[in-house]
């Protein structure tokens, strides 16, 4: 037993994760409809959403950010204008196209309705859906992907155990659940062959685990999930670092992107992804149209509009949410950044959004209309978002909502194209 015990951690040290937190047997889950997927980036540390999108034509925003608020569009490092009142951060440019195509939209004045300035606890709360409750065991995207009846696979197929795909180095929050996920590293690491590559290691470990019970099951699951994405995955990926000769882009993030539109348009049951970055947390120097923010905003641009070039026609079939735990304060503090906050901005990108767009109630930033006196108000939950992404563009039955956002009734908002 102990020696099962010791080799257990090895195998799950050495193979990729197929499982969520709570359970380890794996259950079976059908495609979303019309191939439809979901891809969501998590932004950990609280980016300033009024310095990725700023209501240029208020005077309160300048006031209260003498230093580091963008100037307004046409002048020296200014906006980009995208409604007349709004203006998009200009180390977002690459994003532009996909807002006058129509494939990118934002809803202001968004986010979690507990008041909590933690970072800790208003992930928690945004991972599991589930605002103020803390004993929530699972989250909402392994939520979703249970949601679907289960498939029925053709005589002698192997169910796909990469419908949901995790990119990191740890299984998040958002993926708690009995719902099997495949858990894939960050950069080359991807790729990168592991103990269980090799034959005779991989064949003891195959051997030991060719068993019935629910660890053998979530072993075998785990192995099947890295054969299939290096399958489709392993021969651009060889010939991209060939051309790179090992030279990564100036931030991972535009690699990490490319590479998972890569997957997900070679394989189709690659349908809802995860990735999570960090660094928004800009107490100090944050900075306007340069500094720390506009250094973290570019890659991330960057990596967002090469998402959508290299997924080709899947892109018009998929929905990208952007979102962090809060905001930031309106009024930039003493040391040239900015404070845990309240209010913030949420970004959907896709071929099925209606964007060119800046939705929701917008409360305003002079003094009277700030949460608390100091930040931005919110007048969209967050679940509103997700829960019209899943029943607009995912086409989520209604009667499974409540499964995905329990607790919740209020109204979903529909950003999706007609």
């Amino acid at each position: 037993m102990q020696r099962r015990q010791v080799l257990t951690s090895a195998a799950a040290a050495l193979a990729w994760t197929a499982v969520g937190r709570t359970a380890l047997a794996a259950t079976g889950n059908a495609p979303l409809p019309g191939n439809r997927r979901l891809v969501v980036v998590f932004l950990r540390g609280a980016v300033d959403g009024l310095s990725v999108v700023a209501p240029y034509t208020e005077g309160a925003y300048y006031q209260q950010r003498s230093t580091i608020a963008l100037a307004r569009p046409g002048q020296d490092g200014g906006l980009l204008d995208l409604d007349g009142h709004f203006g998009l951060n200009p180390n977002l440019a690459p994003l532009m196209p996909l807002w006058q195509s129509g494939k990118l939209a934002f809803v202001h004045a968004s986010g979690s309705p507990d008041p909590t300035r933690s970072h800790f606890d208003a992930q928690d709360y945004m991972e599991s859906g589930t605002p103020g409750r803390k004993g929530t065991p699972d989250g909402w995207l392994n939520r979703l992907l249970g949601a679907e009846p289960a498939a029925v696979a053709p005589a002698g197929a192997r169910a796909s155990v990469t419908r949901g795909i995790s990119v990191g180095a740890t299984l998040p929050r958002i993926w708690a659940g009995p719902n099997p996920v495949a858990n894939i590293a960050n950069g080359k690491g991807a790729t990168k062959p592991t103990q269980l590559d090799r034959p005779q290691v991989g064949k003891a470990f195959d051997a030991l685990y060719a068993g019935d019970d629910a660890l053998s099951k979530a072993y075998r699951e785990s192995r099947q999930s890295r054969a299939e994405v290096n399958e489709a995955m392993s021969a651009d990926v060889r010939e991209q670092m060939v051309a790179d000769n090992g030279a990564p882009l100036p931030n991972g993030f535009p690699d990490d992107a490319a590479r998972l539109a890569q997957l997900m348009r070679r394989d189709p049951n690659v349908q809802i992804a995860f990735l999570a970055l960090g660094g928004w947390d800009t107490h100090v120097n944050q900075g306007g149209a340069k500094g720390q923010l506009a250094n973290r905003l570019q890659p991330l641009g960057q990596g967002l509009a090469e998402f959508a070039t290299r997924l080709g026609p899947a892109f018009d079939d998929t929905t990208v949410l952007v979102l962090s735990e809060f905001g930031r304060t309106a009024r930039q503090n003493g040391t040239g950044g900015t404070d845990h906050g309240h209010g913030n901005v949420m970004w959907a990108l896709g071929g099925n959004i209606a964007g060119g767009k800046v939705y929701g109630r917008w409360p305003g930033v002079d003094a009277s209309a700030l949460h608390e006196g100091r930040d931005l108000a919110i007048t969209t939950d967050f679940r509103q978002v997700l829960a019209g992404v899943c029943m607009n563009n995912l086409r989520l039955p209604d009667d499974r909502l409540a499964a995905v956002f329990p607790g919740f009734d209020g109204a979903a908002l529909n950003i999706a194209r007609a």
